[in-house]
Order: C-alpha cells, then structure tokens, then sequence
C-alpha cells in the first residue's frame, strides 16, 4: 500500500525576511513581559502587555481566535505546560511561569515561547539564589536542550537528529542535577510560516527513524516542553490548557528557525541566536 508523507513548504530568502520581521515583534513581547512581570498581576494582565506590543508594531496576533484561543498569548504557570488561557489568576513570588507569543507581519508568522521564575521584584535571571535549585534546574534543562535542538539544525542531517540532541540534552542535565526530568511526548514542534502550524513536526525525543532530510528553505520551530517528574499530561475542561498528570512544574521553551543555504538563523532571537549558538560552535545568519 502506498503512502505520502505531507509536504513541507521551502520558503524564499525574501520571505525569511518577512518572517524575521514577525520574529522580532515576538521577541519583543517576551522582552516587554519580562520587564513589566510582577507579584500581584493576572496573566490577563500579561496578555494586555502582549498585545500592547503587537498593536505597537503593526502586526496581528496568531493566536487569538485560533481555533478560538480567546487570547494573544498562552500563560501556563508552575504545573500547567502549554495552552493556559490568561485570565484573573494572580501570579506569585516562586510561580513557574511559561509564556508562549507569536505575531504575524505581512501573512508571516514568528511564534516563541519561553519560562521564567518570578522572584519578588520580577523574572529573575537563571542561576539566581532567590530561586527554588529544582525549578530553576528544570527551567535551564529546558533551555539547553532547545538550544542543542536548534544546533543540530545546522548540522543539515535529518530532522530526527533534533529530537535526539534535545532528549540527549535532558538526559544530561538529569543525571548532572540529580532531579527527574520527563520529556512531554505528545505535544511537540512545527513547521512555520503562512501558517503558524505547518509541515513537519518536529519531535522532541529520539524514536527509530531519522526522519525526512533537512533543506535550505525550511522554516521550524524547535520547542521541548519538559516537567519535573512523567512527562505525562492531561487536558484541563476548558479544552485548552494542558497541565502534568503528576501535578509537578514544567517548562516550555520554543524558537523559530530558518533554514538557509548559507547556515541558520534563529527569527525570534534578538541577536539571530548568535550568543547562545556560538557557544556550541554554530555561526548564525544574520538578516538584519
């Protein structure tokens, strides 16, 4: 019996372009919700941040209406993973708070994600005393296997070689903190670009194959969601928010890639992920 698989749009130069534009406004809502982020405020309130900074630039959000998502960002916070809807809940001094934003500019999309541990003055930086050693270990572990994800971008293998960078990544830092980290299988990447959601997905985890080969043209976002215990989840009733089976934190971090014939560039990093990729020997494409 024939089959075939679904296919994967190459986008131009040009529309990388577009896209590192959509990029930026979403690093600009994570950077704005950073900097106003405090005791006391409501994820709505986040939400009014967002898209305060969408209006400012022009774009449009990708994520309100979809598929009626009634808001422009996701807040899903301490054991929540992904797809909390903003409302009254009040954010608190030790919260594991994960935010996930995108935009789109000219029909393009940049989609982002991010966590961070609210300290008494706001996020605090990674690494921080004030903040609990197993969160703060999660939330970093995250990180770093997004980052090892994107990094075997550049390798221009196979698509399944991310999900093995990013599980070879989490299974690092287990064993180096002594803390149990569970991958979540059943939410993974994607492809981007016209769409938010596009061909191929792309999975978080090592499985038999190594998937379809990667090209100069492909648009992915690489985004591990990882919890401090299963991994397992469960949907809450709203029919939107996902939170652990086992009631423990968890993480979720995500950046929009590109492809390109000359190397990589990271569309919703501020610097093209020239730092973090630099430290793994990967040089960046810069568009800007």
């Amino acid at each position: 019996m024939g089959w075939r698989r679904e296919r994967v749009d190459l986008k131009t130069r040009e529309q990388v372009r577009v896209m590192r534009r959509a990029g930026l406004v979403v690093a600009d809502i994570h950077r704005a919700i950073r900097a106003a982020v405090r005791p006391g405020m409501t994820t709505a309130d986040l939400d009014a941040v967002a898209r305060d900074v969408i209006a400012g630039a022009g774009a449009t959000s990708n994520f309100l209406g979809y598929h009626g998502f009634p808001a422009a960002i996701c807040t899903s916070v301490n054991d929540e993973v992904i797809h909390g809807i903003p409302g009254a809940r009040m954010l608190q001094a030790g919260d594991v708070v994960s935010v996930d934003a995108g935009a789109v500019v000219e029909g393009w999309h940049g989609d982002a994600a991010a966590t961070f541990i609210l300290g008494v003055d706001g996020a605090l930086p990674l690494g921080s005393p004030d903040a609990d050693t197993g969160d703060d270990a999660l939330v970093r572990a995250t990180e770093a296997a997004m980052w090892a994800g994107i990094a075997a971008l550049a390798q221009r293998g196979r698509l399944g070689d991310v999900g093995r960078a990013v599980e070879t990544a989490i299974d690092v830092a287990a064993s180096g903190t002594g803390i149990v980290l569970g991958i979540v299988e059943e939410y993974v990447g994607h492809g981007i670009g016209t769409a938010m959601h596009q061909p191929p997905d792309v999975l978080n985890y090592a499985t038999s194959s190594r998937g379809i080969p990667l090209r100069a043209g492909m648009c992915l976002a690489v985004e591990p969601m990882v919890t401090r215990g299963s991994g397992q989840t469960r949907e809450l009733a709203d029919g939107w928010t996902v939170v652990t089976a086992d009631g423990v934190r968890a993480a979720h971090w995500e950046h929009s890639i590109a492809i390109l014939e000359d190397g990589i560039s990271v569309l919703t990093a501020p610097d093209a992920g020239a730092e973090r990729l630099g430290a793994l020997g990967v040089d960046v494409v810069v568009l800007d």
